[in-house]
């Protein structure tokens, strides 16, 4: 074969050449993506380089070398660079190994026709070399587009951040210039969402009719960045529903700049939502008193035990029935007749659980002075339990996964250990089967 193609040499490059040209012109007139990218100058310039080097790679085939690949890897990173789809790409290499064989085969006829069948063997070859080169390019060109993924979202993510930590105003881009480059619009309406852990909301597709979120993913949870336009923040609670999360969701801000405060206030409204009795989103609108208690936690601590000290001293039960009871109370707006009925007792015995709360207080429940008090005292015990809980979580995970570490270390170490003493005393004999081992004598 390599003799062959040194006998053709001169017209297999002139042929190349036409073919070249031909396939060029045909590219740029049903290609659009490649006419808004490349000349016709560039383009069949590269398709004669790839072309040649197809040959050559038959060449070195026959003699049992590797087919040179570098520069289809080339071709594969700069067209991803310059943004060409692959799908075009990889149709301009099928085309031209097609027309390769065709003007091979016509080179070999004008040549010595009856050499033609001496090339029959070759086409194997010539496919696979082919075939090396296509995957070059197309695994180049993905690697190259994860790369660049990889940047965009590394990107998207810095962008996010200046927005909801505020540094656009000082250390990164105008938070306009941020939000234009993640698609927001100047003035709008926006909402900031903090998920507490991680609740899969980024990973989550959003139904066509929600509102537009835009996740980032921190070590203490999910932050959303909304774009609520005409939905009502309300909306933000039915898309997270599904997800059985605990959430703080921001009042709506009008301008992009404002998002660093929307941050903030969400992380608030995150802090009131209880850690227990299931998932809860809680928008900061509707929990300003519970917010001014976790925006002030050394006030909050001292509002606890001034309030609700003397409840906080009584036995573990008492203590629970009491705030409870006080809890539910004031979720039912101070009725006695809804808060039994939740409670699943008598009214009677809520009023008389009030009435020892009372007491231990020194606060009356009819002195609105006083119930003000005791709910921000309560949501003051709420939170701090809230707190007590996640740090008890995060402890316990912290101590699982050291405990795993040990225990995968003490494994590989008996491991290595087992292989040492093997390695060292040497694999046993086998004693034949029917034939019982006999204990070594003294010699002499």
């Amino acid at each position: 074969m390599e003799r062959i193609i040194e006998e053709i040499r001169e017209d297999l490059s002139r042929r190349i050449a036409v073919a070249a040209t031909g396939l060029a012109d045909r590219t740029l007139a049903e290609d659009p993506a490649y006419a808004a990218l490349l000349g016709r100058a560039e383009l069949r310039e590269r398709i004669h380089h790839n072309l040649h080097q197809a040959v050559e790679g038959l060449v070195r085939s026959t003699r049992g070398l590797p087919v040179e690949l570098a520069d289809a890897r080339a071709t594969g990173t700069l067209r991803a660079e310059q943004g060409l789809p692959l799908t075009s790409l990889l149709r301009t290499y099928r085309r031209g190994g097609r027309l390769l064989w065709q003007t091979l085969t016509e080179a070999v006829a004008a040549h010595d026709r009856a050499a033609l069948p001496r090339l029959l063997p070759a086409a194997t070859t010539l496919w696979d070399v082919l075939d090396q080169m296509t995957d070059a390019v197309a695994e180049s060109y993905r690697l190259t587009e994860a790369s660049h993924t990889d940047r965009d979202r590394e990107r998207r993510a810095a962008l996010l951040d200046a927005l909801l930590d505020g540094a656009a105003a000082t250390d990164g881009p105008a938070a306009s210039e941020a939000a234009a480059q993640l698609g927001l619009p100047e003035r709008g309406r926006f909402a900031v969402v903090v998920v507490a852990g991680q609740g899969g909301c980024a990973t989550r597709p959003g139904a066509a009719s929600a509102p537009r979120v835009l996740w980032r993913i921190r070590a203490d949870g999910e932050t959303g960045l909304v774009e609520l336009g005409h939905h009502p923040l309300e909306s933000v609670r039915e898309l997270l529903a599904p997800l059985g999360v605990r959430a703080g969701v921001s009042p709506v801000v009008g301008a992009p700049a404002e998002l660093a405060r929307a941050h903030r206030l969400a992380v608030l409204a995150l802090r009131t939502a209880p850690a227990s009795g299931g998932p809860h989103t809680a928008l900061l609108d509707e929990r300003l008193p519970a917010a001014l208690v976790a925006a002030q936690a050394e006030l909050a601590d001292r509002l606890r035990q001034v309030v609700l000290g003397p409840v906080l001293a009584l036995s573990v039960e008492d203590r629970r029935t009491l705030l409870t009871t006080l809890g539910t109370w004031l979720a039912c707006q101070g009725s006695t007749t809804h808060a039994a009925q939740r409670l699943y007792c008598h009214r009677n015995t809520v009023s008389n659980r009030l009435r020892r709360l009372e007491q231990l207080t020194g606060r009356s429940l009819s002195d609105p002075r006083h119930v003000v008090e005791l709910a921000l005292a309560h949501s003051a015990v709420v939170q701090r339990a809230s707190r007590d809980a996640a740090a008890t979580a995060a402890t316990a995970a912290t101590a699982a996964t050291a405990a795993t570490a040990a225990t995968a270390a003490t494994a590989a170490t008996a491991a290595t250990a087992a292989t040492a003493a093997t390695t060292a005393t040497g694999p046993s004999s086998p004693t034949p089967a029917g034939t019982a081992r006999r204990s070594p004598r003294h010699q002499g």
